[in-house]
Parts: C-alpha cells; sequence; structure tokens
C-alpha cells in the first residue's frame, strides 16, 4: 500500500530523471578527480592523475554502483525496504574470508599470482549466499522470500562468529581486520577496476532485464504468479545476479555500508517505486553518491583518510531519520 500511496504522488516528467542522473554522475567524477591531497591538475603530473586518482574514482562508482543497484534488487524481490546487499550474508562471508587471510599472513602468499585478499573475500560472501539458499530451501521448496531472510540471519551470524574466534586466537591482526571492514579505497589501482568490471556488467545486465519483473512482483507472489511471472526463477536469478556483483566489489572495496540502502529510497522519494526507473536510476545515482562521499573521506584528516564506512555511516543515520519522518507524515 505504502508503495501505491508513493506512486501517486507526482514526480515531474519522467523523462528528465535519467539525463539529470547522468549530468550528476559526470560532475561527481569530475569533481572525484579533481579535489583530493594529491594535488590539482595545474600542480600533479598527468601519471599521478592517472594512475593513482582516476582508478580510485572509477572504482568508487563501480562498487557505488553495485551496491545501489544490488540493494533495490533485494527490496524488490524481497518486498522490503529495510534490505541492504548485504542480506543473505555476502558481508559476514567475505569479513570472514578476508580475516582468514590476515590471519594466515599475507606474506605467506607472497608467491601467488593474484592477491589472495580478494579471491578469499569473494569466495567467502558467495560460499555464505549459496549456503544461505540451500538452507532456505530446505525450509520450503518455494525458497520464499521470508525463509531466505531467516536463513541469510542465520548464516550470517554463524560466519560472525567463526570471524570472532579467528580474530581471538590471532588479536595481532584486528587492526588490518577492521580496518577492511570499514571500506578502503586507499589502494585502489586500475587492476582492482579490471577485476571487478566484468562482474559488475553482467550483473548489472541481468538486474536491469529482470526491472520489469520486479515491478510484477510488488504485488505478491500469487498475484505475480497468477500474471505469468515464474517466482522462484525470478527471485534465484535476481538473488544470483545481486550476490555476484556485491561480492565482487566487496573483495577490493571492504565492507560499505549504507549505499544499497540510502540511493535506493533517495531514488524513491524524487522519481517514484516502479522499478523500470528505479533500477537505471539507482545505477547512475549510486556510483555518483560513492565517487562524492569519498572526497570528505580524502580531505577531512589530510594527509590521514577517514574510512569510507565511516563516511556513508554518518550519512545514512540522519536519512533514515528523515526517512522515517516523511513516512510517518505520508501515512
Amino acid at each position: 500500500m505504502a508503495d501505491r500511496r508513493i506512486d501517486r504522488v507526482p514526480r515531474g516528467n519522467p523523462a528528465l530523471w535519467l539525463p539529470l542522473a547522468t549530468v550528476l554522475l559526470l560532475g561527481a567524477l569530475v569533481l572525484g578527480v579533481m579535489i583530493g591531497p594529491a594535488g590539482n591538475w595545474g600542480s600533479a603530473s598527468w601519471n599521478i592523475i592517472w594512475n593513482v586518482r582516476m582508478p580510485r574514482v572509477v572504482l568508487a562508482g563501480l562498487v557505488g554502483a553495485m551496491l545501489s543497484l544490488a540493494g533495490a534488487s533485494y527490496q524488490g524481490v524481497f518486498r522490503n525496504p529495510l534490505v541492504d546487499p548485504y542480506l543473505l550474508g555476502v558481508a559476514a562471508g567475505a569479513g570472514l574470508g578476508a580475516t582468514i587471510v590476515f590471519a594466515v599472513g599475507r606474506s605467506s602468499t607472497s608467491g601467488w599470482l593474484i592477491d589472495p585478499l580478494p579471491l578469499a573475500a569473494f569466495l567467502g560472501g558467495s560460499i555464505a549466499v549459496l549456503v544461505t539458499y540451500l538452507v532456505g530451501a530446505s525450509f520450503g521448496a518455494d525458497r520464499s522470500g521470508v525463509t531466505l531472510v531467516l536463513a541469510g540471519v542465520a548464516v550470517t551470524s554463524l560466519a560472525t562468529a567463526i570471524q570472532a574466534f579467528v580474530l581471538q586466537r590471532n588479536n595481532d591482526v584486528i587492526r588490518e581486520v577492521y580496518g577492511w571492514i570499514l571500506g578502503r579505497l586507499t589502494v585502489a589501482s586500475w587492476s582492482d577496476v579490471r577485476l571487478v568490471l566484468p562482474y559488475v556488467i553482467v550483473s548489472s545486465v541481468v538486474l536491469l532485464m529482470h526491472r520489469r519483473h520486479l515491478d510484477v512482483l510488488r504485488v505478491g507472489d500469487d498475484e505475480a504468479a497468477a500474471l505469468g511471472t515464474h517466482v522462484p526463477r525470478v527471485r534465484l536469478a535476481v538473488v544470483v545476479a545481486a550476490t555476484m556483483g556485491t561480492a565482487a566489489v566487496v573483495s577490493v572495496s571492504g565492507l560499505i555500508g549504507f549505499v544499497g540502502i540510502i540511493v535506493p529510497h533517495f531514488i524513491r522519494l524524487v522519481a517514484g517505486s516502479s522499478y523500470r526507473r528505479l533500477l537505471p536510476l539507482t545505477l547512475l545515482v549510486g556510483a555518483a553518491f560513492l565517487i562524492l562521499v569519498d572526497i570528505p573521506g580524502r580531505v577531512l584528516q589530510d594527509p590521514a583518510e577517514t574510512p569510507i564506512g565511516v563516511v556513508t555511516a554518518f550519512f545514512g543515520a540522519p536519512f533514515f531519520i528523515l526517512l522515517l519522518r516523511t513516512r510517518r507524515t505520508a501515512s
């Protein structure tokens, strides 16, 4: 009922939102490249701009776009506005994988062809969601949204407990682990961009292709099935695509919270709840949002940096207060 009431609020010309979001993203890219402690276009060499600033800005855009799109897709497929991309355990699994790498010692894996940290975080997040889905399937053939959410809570608790045990046994790596958990783009490079770009592209295409199905799911599983939608298949496709994209970006950026909730709800407030419009706008605005919030993280404590997860949390809490107040007024 809330979604239908929101849809009746005048939103202006829908055709204008996509160009506006594109302009916002382009502006964020320019600001992200020009502002920061590394200098400006006049004082910094092109080598610094290209190899230090640009990969960080591009990676922030990819991470923000993927987390926002995954959050909006999860909210649609589970019909729950408080769902975020980490719902089914991807954050806890990725955190556990990263913790194990830190505990083993990255120096002992220095001879590997690839960095074990992103690999372990990606595998940990993916395995956690796979376990969640298998557990959910064992409790109901329909794999309903409620069953999966409850299974995700259980798997998250288990992974977090194992992570705490590993940290207790290796307390010398706590600082490194929490530095990763709070999110970091400091060491971003073009190799990180190349690593996550295929996953982001494939996941985004799949999720955008299902935006009409998500609109149908808003009426309920039974009604959607009566309209010809294969609900379990749609839910599986959305969950797999969102999980793969989220696990990929989290593996290089750490756990950045609130993005998957702030951006989709902001788009709903200004442009309505239709997923045909919501998902493309969320993709663009999410990229712009994370690029912009990374700027104060770089400059507030120059030469030190504020973890980007801390900055997004500062934005997230006031936004939720405003959102609750707005929804109460609307009701």
